[in-house]
């Protein structure tokens, strides 16, 4: 079920896809289109897309207190529960990556030093349509709040005008986002960027979505700042004989129920394994109601690899620099220092990749497509913005002005070097 490929075809079918040039020329065109009317038009240019993309528009885009507050009482207590443990989860794993302003020097007559300081204001955008995701609200949401970002304020799409989804607005509330908005899609992002009567305009935008969003997100960025540009989900599993197939292929489907276009691969020491793990792939992928999406990602985009050594699997996998990666070996502690590419890592037999989807602490906002080559997942360091200064006397100015100057000159910049000289001259 899950292709067995040499490791040169390996690499090869796992190996980020370029988009088809004209395929993303459409995507960018179309988000284009719909960003220079929400800024020409603001308000009646999202009602517009609203209604040709998403049906009826909302009698307000803005979900009222009371909405939100009603929600609590139509979402399951236990659920609610849940939500609540694994925001907890969340809050403590990305606390600990809170960093304090700090001097850097202060001996003589100079000090410098950074200051951190958070955005003003971020919009988080949580995809909809077929499904609600309230694990992109806590992962989106909670590390801004905890940055200390003074306004996050969340866009999702809803059709037909319908109320939003009771959990979205359950987990909202339990992350602390500011205002919910009733907007999906391109018109979403234009509005964050750019601002409208009725939606603000915000410093930076986070979180995931489809083609056109990411589309959308790549046109504006510069005007506000945004997370990443994602692409199809994938994860990484490498295993020994000492994994259980069903595991390693509960995992592997986990990933391609996402959509026809997520990728799966395993990587393993083991050719038995490889057997029995495409027998499970069958029998499970059956008893799955996505089972028909399952299947085809699992053939069209998934493929496993037979290596000499677990070294060598390391090796593979950090060319892949994937998304997520399992390593579901006797003792995995003492493989990971083996790691140097990879998004989120997920050690041992009993820590599947959704664990860290929903649950855990850390993010499950990951870099994809091998950018965990040069990128990393989202955190609190995402929210905020380090500024550097300075202090220099007299006498310090002094004892660096030769050197500031001799440098200035040799880049014919010489009022660079006349802004320390004419300090210095009258003294």
């Amino acid at each position: 079920m899950i292709p067995l490929l040499t490791i040169e075809k390996f690499l090869e079918k796992a190996a980020p896809e370029k988009t088809n040039s004209s395929d993303q020329q459409k995507f960018l065109q179309a988000a284009s289109s719909i960003i220079a009317d929400v800024q020409e038009d603001g308000d009646q240019a999202v009602i517009k897309y609203i209604e040709k993309f998403d049906g009826k528009a909302p009698s307000s885009f803005l979900v009222s207190e009371e909405e939100r507050k009603a929600a609590w009482d139509i979402v399951d207590n236990e659920v609610i529960q849940s939500l609540q443990r694994a925001a907890d989860n969340i809050r403590a794993f990305h606390r600990k990556q809170l960093t304090n302003s700090r001097m850097m020097q202060a001996e003589g007559d100079i000090i410098s030093g950074q200051l951190y300081r958070p955005i003003d204001r971020v919009g988080i955008y949580v995809p909809g349509g077929t499904a609600v995701y309230p694990s992109s609200v806590l992962m989106n949401a909670i590390p801004a709040v905890l940055a200390g970002v003074g306004e996050v304020n969340m866009t999702t799409p809803v059709k037909d005008g319908e109320d939003l989804a009771p959990i979205l607005a359950v987990a909202a509330d339990i992350a602390g986002v500011t205002n919910i908005y009733r907007v999906g899609g391109v018109q979403a992002v234009a509005a964050l960027a750019y601002g409208t009567e009725s939606i603000p305009k915000v410093d930076k935008i986070v979180g995931p979505g489809n083609a056109y969003v990411a589309a959308a997100k790549k046109l504006v960025y510069g005007d506000v700042g945004i997370d990443m540009i994602a692409g199809p989900s994938e994860v990484a599993i490498i295993a020994d004989d000492t994994a259980n197939p069903k595991y390693v292929a509960a995992d592997l489907i986990a990933q391609a129920e996402h959509d026809t276009i997520a990728r799966a691969f395993l990587i393993t020491t083991s050719e038995a394994l490889v057997e029995q793990v495409n027998k499970e792939l069958q029998k499970q992928c059956d008893a799955l109601p996505r089972k028909e999406i399952a299947s085809q990602s699992l053939q069209d985009k998934g493929a496993s690899v037979v290596v000499s050594s677990l070294e060598e699997a390391f090796s593979v996998s950090n060319k892949l620099a994937p998304e997520h990666l399992e390593i579901q070996v006797a003792d995995p502690l003492s493989y990971l220092s083996k790691v140097r590419h990879a998004g989120s890592v997920f050690l041992g037999h009993y820590t599947p990749e959704a664990l860290g989807d929903y649950y855990a602490g850390p993010n499950h906002v990951l870099p994809t497509s091998g950018t965990a080559r040069f990128s990393s997942g989202l955190s609190v360091d995402d929210f905020v913005k380090k500024t550097t200064y300075l202090y220099y006397s007299e006498s310090a100015l002094r004892e660096a002005s030769q050197d500031v100057i001799q440098i200035a000159n040799q880049e014919q910049l010489e009022g660079h070097g006349l802004a320390v000289s004419k300090r210095l001259e009258d003294k």
